[in-house]
């Protein structure tokens, strides 16, 4: 467990923590970024106002003093010169992209919220004023349907029907990373997935026939007879006789990228996610739906795709001739 992973945190520290892992479900990955976050703000906190030696480490910080009266402190503008502040901005001129700024605030306000409203330690939430960092926003990269279909066909070897496999599903159920190597046998039903996600969320994805066609092709030639004892149902195996992992399926991809003439750096298994959803869009699937196939616990999160589908229409409307006409040319004619 993460938690066990955890020794130079205060208290107060962990409880928030330790709420978020076993009543909220999170994942150890979520877990540690909020304490990474939260770590860096007492730091910052405490050499800001000269409690330690200034020739201290930052990293040597000690935070297991930090209680709920040090908490009741800290003042709104702190944590605004908190958003931008870098660890390694010490030494050098390097900052936080938008992107970090945004994750370390939102880490703030969820621990300052479970202060004021699980705890009810606090009276005021001094985050309750605190704006989010401007986040410029960016349109996810994916595969045009042409380049799905050059990804597909560049399938071949030892592997191939491993590998189409695990490629149809990213791109067509718009699976994580995460989710897609811990698919076990057990979890395939006729046309549809049991996935389960972030937060240990169960859902059910469903596949067309070509999905099924290409599962059907690859258990008829998988041998889970090697795996360790444990792992016997897992669906997709290494070349180790193991269930593959993260690293496997990224390093899977970066080959057919390149045989199939596609950059290797722009892509990744989290971009076939995007592919997966966009395509779904814009072929039709409404934002609610694509929210419950993509496992967002929050819609604002799906929406991100619709700013594509906008983009679509625009180059529609730009297309027509009709729109393109001007009164005078009109007149002139």
């Amino acid at each position: 467990m993460v938690l066990d992973q955890i020794t130079d945190a205060p208290d107060i520290l962990l409880e928030f923590l330790e709420y978020h892992s076993t009543v909220r479900g999170h994942s150890d990955k979520t877990v540690m970024g909020y304490y990474l976050d939260l770590k860096i703000l007492f730091r910052f906190l405490k050499r800001r106002r000269h409690l330690v030696d200034p020739a201290t480490p930052f990293n040597e910080i000690d935070i297991t003093d930090i209680d709920i009266d040090f908490i009741k402190t800290i003042r709104i503008e702190e944590l605004y010169r908190y958003q931008s502040f870098s660890p390694e901005s010490l030494n050098s001129s390097v900052g936080l992209s938008p992107a970090s700024r945004c994750r370390r605030t939102s880490s703030v306000k969820s621990f300052f919220n479970y202060l004021t409203n699980k705890r009810h330690l606090l009276e005021k939430n001094v985050c309750q004023e605190l704006d989010m960092p401007k986040r410029q926003a960016s349109l996810p990269k994916y595969l045009e349907e042409s380049e799905c279909e050059r990804l597909l066909a560049a399938c071949e070897g030892t592997y191939a029907l491993r590998d189409y496999c695990m490629l149809m599903l990213f791109m067509s159920c718009g699976l994580r990373v995460s989710e897609l190597v811990s698919l076990n046998t057990t979890d395939i039903y006729e046309d549809h997935l049991r996935v389960l996600g972030k937060g240990n969320k169960e859902r059910v994805i469903y596949f067309a026939e070509g999905c099924r066609e290409a599962l059907d092709d690859y258990l008829s030639v998988r041998n889970g007879d090697e795996l360790p004892k444990g792992e016997e149902n897992a669906l997709f195996i290494s070349r180790d006789h193991r269930r593959i992992s993260v690293r496997g399926v990224q390093k899977m991809l970066d080959k057919k990228l390149k045989i199939a003439g596609l950059d290797s750096s722009r892509y990744s298994p989290h971009k076939l996610r995007h592919t997966a959803a966009t395509l779904m869009l814009k072929n039709g699937v409404d934002t609610r739906s694509l929210q419950e196939v993509l496992g967002h616990s929050n819609l604002n999160t799906t929406q991100i795709y619709t700013h594509l589908d906008n983009a679509a229409l625009h180059e529609a409307a730009m297309a027509n001739p009709i729109g393109r006409k001007k009164k005078a040319d009109i007149e002139e004619n």
